[in-house]
Order: C-alpha cells, then structure tokens, then sequence
C-alpha cells in the first residue's frame, strides 16, 4: 500500500492510495490543473486514477472533483448529504460516476475495503475513512471539530495515520480572526487543535500506530514548526523516540509529502 499527502490545509485538500495497481484520490480541494500537477511529481497520470472519494462538501475538498472526473472519467465516491451539496458546484457529471454511499457502511473498490465513518463538521454530511486491504490499514481523519470513542474506533489498528492538527488555540484566540469565526473553529464541529491531535495521536502510539501525517493546518493560526513540536513534545514526555518508535511528519500545504510504502 502506498499513500501520501498531495495538498494538504485550509487552501485545498486532496490525498493519494494506491494498492495493488488500484489507485484513489481522497478529495480534489484544488484545481484539476494543480492535482494532476502534483501526481506527476509522483509519477502517476490522472487517467490511471480508479476512484475519487470525497470526504465533505466544502470547497476547499470539492474544488477540482468536477472538471478531474468529467476529464479522466473518475468515478466520484460521495454520501447522499454531501453530494446534494457538493453536486451544485461540480457540473455535469456522468450518472455512471456517481456513487453514493452509506456512511458508516463498508464499501469495496476493487479489493480495498472502505469505511466511511461520520465525524463532526459544519457540513452536510462529513466523514472520515479507515481503509484497508485485509493486510494494511490506513485511517483518514482531517476535519472534526472533536474524536469520541466512536470515532477513534476507526482509527485504531492503523499502520498510518492522518489526522489534522488545524491550529494554536492561543494563536487563534488572539489573532485577527472575526468572534463567530473562532468560535466556530473552537467548537465541535469545527476543527481539532495542535493539542488535540497530539493526545489522540499519544493514545493510538501506545496501541501501536507507527506512521503519522500532521495535515489540514491553518495558514492564519499555525505554523507546520509548532504542530510538529507539539505532537513530538507530548510523545517525548511518554518516552516514545519521534522518528524511531513513530514516523512523524507535517502535510505541506502546496507540495507532495514524503510517498508511504508499507
């Protein structure tokens, strides 16, 4: 199995799995242009992509799922709420590359099992997705304004991780942000902090969780330096050594990150 962040932050979203020859992007939060863009950095062509899933109807998740499926002819993998939202601003797309799922159903691609899990957003109908091959599993987490037991259940057992570390409370609170805007973000359907992610990061580490991938960082209320230490603080203090016992990494905003092989 084989992942990796192609964009990643509150600029454009979309990821990257390929498994036994079956390759899928997980959201397309950026121009068509951009993503086959960055695909090519990691020598894949758009025409060889089987599957788009889209974990919620914002923008900055849907903005080039239209034109890359109309294109290539990717079929593009959405529950009924967020595709009655999402749908308005794609354009025409082919009845046969709309998929409608269930969440909290399994769905199956070509072998790869697919669990799209309800999270807690301001959107239509938000999900994040453990994915597997009966071998590897990965879990994909990147807009939730909090992780109940429920929740992390998807994400245990995991050999990667990708979890959004979106800002710094205090950054946020004193920045120039407008009041509904923050209390938004701080609420639980909003988004998780630094320090969110980094405890719900120490719990699935002390079960065995290996990769991490930091991702969806907010550009006014975080930098990828102060979600990084302060995951890697809380993980040190557990005598967990950071890129020995746990591979730890930070999504760059506009840049492929490093491409997992496992």
């Amino acid at each position: 199995m084989k992942f990796c962040s192609l964009y990643s932050g509150s600029s454009g979203n979309c990821l990257f799995l390929e498994d036994n020859n079956t390759k899928i992007l997980i959201d397309g939060g950026v121009s068509g242009k951009k993503i086959v863009e960055n695909l090519k950095q990691i020598d894949v062509k758009p025409e060889e992509i089987d599957a788009l899933l889209i974990t919620h109807d914002h923008i900055d998740h849907t903005r080039g799922v239209g034109i890359l499926s109309r294109r290539y002819n990717i079929p593009i993998y959405s529950n009924q709420g967020t595709w009655d939202i999402a749908s308005k601003s794609l354009g025409k797309i082919a009845a046969d590359n709309c998929i409608i799922f269930k969440s909290n159903n399994e769905l199956c691609i070509n072998g790869l099992s697919i669990m799209p899990f309800l999270i807690h957003h301001d959107a239509g109908e938000p999900v994040g997705f453990s994915i597997t091959n009966g071998k590897q599993k990965i879990g994909i987490i990147t807009d939730t304004g909090e992780v109940t037991e429920g929740i992390l259940s998807n994400l245990q057992e995991c050999d990667l991780v990708m979890i959004e570390s979106n800002h710094d409370v205090q950054m946020l609170k004193v920045g120039r942000y407008p009041y509904y805007l923050k209390k938004r973000i701080l609420s639980k359907i909003g988004h998780l902090s630094n320090e969110d992610a980094a405890e719900i990061i120490l719990r699935l580490v002390n079960e065995g969780l290996n990769k991490v991938i930091l991702a969806h960082l907010s550009e006014e209320n975080n930098f990828p330096e102060l979600a990084f230490e302060t995951t890697s603080s809380l993980l040190t203090q557990n005598n967990i050594k950071v890129q020995k016992d746990v591979v730890l990494e930070v999504a760059s905003r506009f840049n492929p990150s490093t491409l997992f092989s496992f």
